[in-house]
């Protein structure tokens, strides 16, 4: 759907109009896509083949347009009716549910199927079209809706009535209450005020607005619509507020309808909502996910988990007493205040409360009321993963031509879509499932597809890859299941939520088997376990990019620039870094980069590198008691705790015992796993004060996500470069790269992933003027070309440490 606030003009297919709604559509759930869109397809040509062998003459296909205007606004329709038989229109819908049924409850099941039908009959009526051969009056025309049971064919007609054709115009009433908010919206967003995001700036930030309004224009090529910049500033700079207050801007200045912030961590999330509330003035009720009290509607988007107030966390919609039959409560349920009543709040506890009253799932409140909001914070998923990707995509009037894209810690969008992108298929979950299919008596070709696939995978044993005849036969029995399970009725209910999902699981795979963006991978960790791995996403990541307006990618660490754009699917080998770009003989860039200055880190760091030790897997070992030794010098020479950096959980603890034998008195805090933030800072908070000695994995939420470090440790070291477990995925990874040479593809996939893992930690220890650390990286390797290139310019300048007495004199030094 397209529309023009300023012309009050509408152009959406026939389709949308009759699926539009302002609150959650009922669906029985289950595989979607391609598989449904065949299956239509095959009913389609079989039901044409019966009416012409009846009637000649019948025409398919028929493109019918027109325009409606409904207080005050012009709507544009289109789209093609099935079939045109004389003066009948006939539409033809493939159903799940068994044939003939009561006309009252297909009525209730399928309501756009008959408003699409009635829509195309007004649209004829109203342009007074001589479409029907021989008839330019209305009055003889006659819609027919034709249902197709998807397993049998077998077939039910039912006629249009003039109530059907009333509902138009009751569907025209719901997208002008939508067009009108959005109307206000842009109203709001013109007059938007809104303060600085600091009210005084660091050094560096004085000239932030200007170079980010300079790189964010001059980013787009003359051969792409969107614009896309490529952000990287430390931990600590300020960025979130800095980049809310140039989006803030674009929104006002009316170059974009909508903002789009996504950041992986809850704690990027909430901090971009307690900045937006500051910046707007907003007073919301204490954790209120939306506010309207400002000048800006926004809403966080929590995971469906956090919303459910079922006894059971599933999606089975007839399962699940506040999915089955929502849509029908909605209207009465008085819901609609969530995006009507600006004073409503908007917490989460407020939306399961509701939702729990109203019999509605608190999700459905969410999905109804986002489109409402000019600002959507999220995660990654809800842009970039299939699975995830429709609440946002879906959202009525929703445009990523129109909408400014934000995506925060990007240096992990790479991995989280490639993840997102991969499964895994278990004989365990199929067994399962075939005895429940059994019990229910499924059809049996189903049954039979199923315990052929169950067979295959338990034949598997451990591999890292599947020879060519096998992935093969993994296809075709994916093929072959996923349509099946697209025919076949079923009483997903009575499977059950882990069941159904199981079953529904074949879809997602045999996708990713046709996917052609992605390179995957097919091998076998443990036996009758087959991982689906998606090795590189780059070019899925690229074409979710292209469709957005503009697009700022930002992280404390996304150089070297090229590697990461390549990882994201955007084009290489034009790049002109940090604005001005111009004169002659330049060419415009696919994307632009910009460095934030941050002259106040200058000098912040002492780094020194360890050349007495090695960390490599095969040689760690024999220098257990060099590093114990290290950290308890490290320690002495500190005022107070020290944070030291382990590639793993395991070299962290064979350390801790190398400490203990060698009868050390050190108080040493090793990282738990634990997945709560509150509890996590809870335990940096409490340790910095009772400990000698902080234990951290690099890469975990400990080291990247939670910034308490900084002004508080002195003193930090650095295990090892964090480079990746080697295994069946990074071998993939080598061969995909192994045109660029090997040193390439292992700086690709090795030393970048690794090094980026310790850029992270550090840039932690320093977040604020007058902060200082004293670091060592406690490896060789760190002082290689390519490794050290590889870290952040602030520890390109090192010490070698090459004896005890080198250590002792470099501890002893200033910091």
């Amino acid at each position: 759907m397209h529309y023009s606030l300023e012309t009050r003009t509408v152009s959406l297919s026939v389709g949308e109009f009759a699926g539009f709604s302002l609150g959650p559509a009922d669906s029985g759930g289950g595989p979607q896509g391609i598989w449904r869109a065949q299956l239509g397809q095959h009913w389609h040509q079989e039901l044409q083949k019966r009416t012409l062998a009846e009637a000649p003459a019948a025409r398919f296909e028929v493109a019918i347009d027109g325009r409606l205007t409904h207080r005050g606004w012009t709507f544009a329709l289109n789209g093609r009716i099935d079939q045109l038989i004389g003066d009948t229109l006939r539409e033809v819908k493939s159903v799940m549910r068994p044939l003939p049924a009561e006309e009252t409850e297909l009525r209730t099941d399928y309501p756009s199927y008959f408003l699409q039908l009635a829509a195309y009959l007004v649209l004829v009526r109203a342009s007074h079209s001589s479409l029907v051969t021989g008839h330019s009056s209305p009055s003889p025309l006659r819609g027919e809706l034709v249902f197709v049971e998807a397993g049998s064919g077998l077939a039910q007609t039912i006629a249009l009535t003039p109530f059907d054709e009333a509902l138009v115009h009751h569907q025209l009433d719901a997208l002008v209450e939508f067009l009108n908010l959005r109307l206000r919206a842009t109203e709001r967003r013109r007059a938007l005020h809104f303060s600085p995001a600091f009210e005084t700036l660091r050094a560096g930030q004085e000239s932030i607005q200007a170079e980010l309004a300079a790189a964010f224009d001059q980013s787009k090529s003359e051969n792409q619509k969107s614009k896309i910049l490529l952000l990287e500033a430390p931990t600590g700079y300020g960025k979130t507020g800095c980049v809310l207050e140039f989006a803030l801007g674009q929104l006002k200045a009316g170059r974009f309808a909508r903002l789009i912030w996504l950041t992986g961590k809850s704690t990027g999330q909430l901090q971009v909502v307690h900045t937006l509330r500051q910046m707007t003035g907003s007073s919301p009720t204490v954790g209120s996910l939306i506010d309207y009290q400002g000048s800006l509607p926004f809403w966080q988007v929590r995971n469906k988990s956090e919303h459910c107030v079922n006894h059971t966390f599933h999606c089975v919609r007839d399962g699940c007493d506040y999915l089955r039959d929502c849509a029908e409560r909605w209207p009465g349920s008085g819901l609609a205040k969530f995006y009507l009543d600006e004073k409503q709040p908007r917490d989460l506890d407020t939306l399961r409360a509701a939702g729990r009253e109203a019999r509605i799932c608190p999700y459905e409140i969410t999905r109804a009321a986002l489109a409402f909001n000019d600002v959507w914070i999220g995660d990654f998923n809800y842009v970039f993963a299939p699975d995830n990707q429709g609440l946002f995509f879906n959202q009525p009037g929703f445009d990523p031509a129109e909408t400014l894209l934000v995506i925060d810690e990007a240096h992990n969008l790479p991995s989280r879509v490639a993840s997102a992108h991969s499964h895994r298929a278990t004989d365990t979950d199929f067994r399962l499932l075939l005895a429940e299919l059994d019990h229910l008596q499924a059809p049996a070709t189903l049954a039979l597809a199923v315990e052929e696939w169950t067979r295959l995978l338990a034949s598997l044993r451990p591999a890292d890859s599947l020879d060519p005849a096998t992935e093969a036969e993994v296809h075709d029995h994916l093929a072959k299941l996923a349509s099946l399970v697209g025919t076949q009725s079923l009483d997903y209910a009575a499977l059950g939520p882990h069941h159904a999902e199981t079953l529904w699981s074949v879809a997602q795979l045999a996708e990713f088997m046709d996917d052609s963006r992605l390179t995957k991978l097919l091998w076998v960790a443990r036996e009758g376990e087959l991982e689906f791995t998606c090795v590189d996403a780059s070019a899925a990541i690229g074409e979710a990019l292209q469709t957005f307006g503009g697009a700022i990618l930002m992280s404390a660490t996304l150089q070297p620039y090229a590697e990461f754009a390549e990882s994201c699917g955007l084009e290489v080998g034009r790049v002109v870094p940090n604005a001005p770009i111009g004169g002659e003989g330049t060419h415009r860039p696919t994307f632009q980069t910009l460095t934030a200055p941050t002259p106040w880190r200058a000098g912040a760091y002492d780094v020194a590198v360890d050349l007495r030790v090695s960390t490599t897997y095969r040689e760690r070992p024999s220098h257990y008691g060099t590093t114990a030794e290290t950290i308890e010098a490290m320690h002495t020479a500190a005022d107070g705790a020290i944070a030291v950096f382990f590639p793993s959980y395991a070299y962290a603890e064979a350390v801790l015992r190398a400490l203990e034998n060698n009868g050390s008195v050190l108080r040493v805090a090793l990282q738990p796993k634990l997945p709560d933030l509150a509890a996590q800072t809870a335990w940096i908070e409490e340790n910095l004060a009772l400990s000698d000695a902080l234990f951290l994995v690099l890469g975990s939420s400990f080291a990247e996500g939670i910034d308490l470090l900084g002004g508080r440790v002195t003193h930090a070291m650095v295990v090892g470069p964090a480079l990746p477990e080697v295994n069946a995925v990074q071998k993939k990874r080598m061969d995909a790269l192994a045109g660029l040479g090997r040193d390439a593809s292992f700086r690709r996939v090795y030393q970048i992933p690794g090094l980026q893992k310790v850029n992270q930690a550090l840039g932690r220890l320093v977040r604020a003027p007058g902060q200082r650390a004293k670091v060592l990286l406690h490896c060789q390797r760190f002082a290689e070309p390519s490794y050290a290139a590889l870290l952040a310019t602030d520890y390109q300048m090192f010490t070698e440490i090459v004896s005890a007495s080198d250590l002792r004199e470099w501890l002893g030094g200033g910091s």
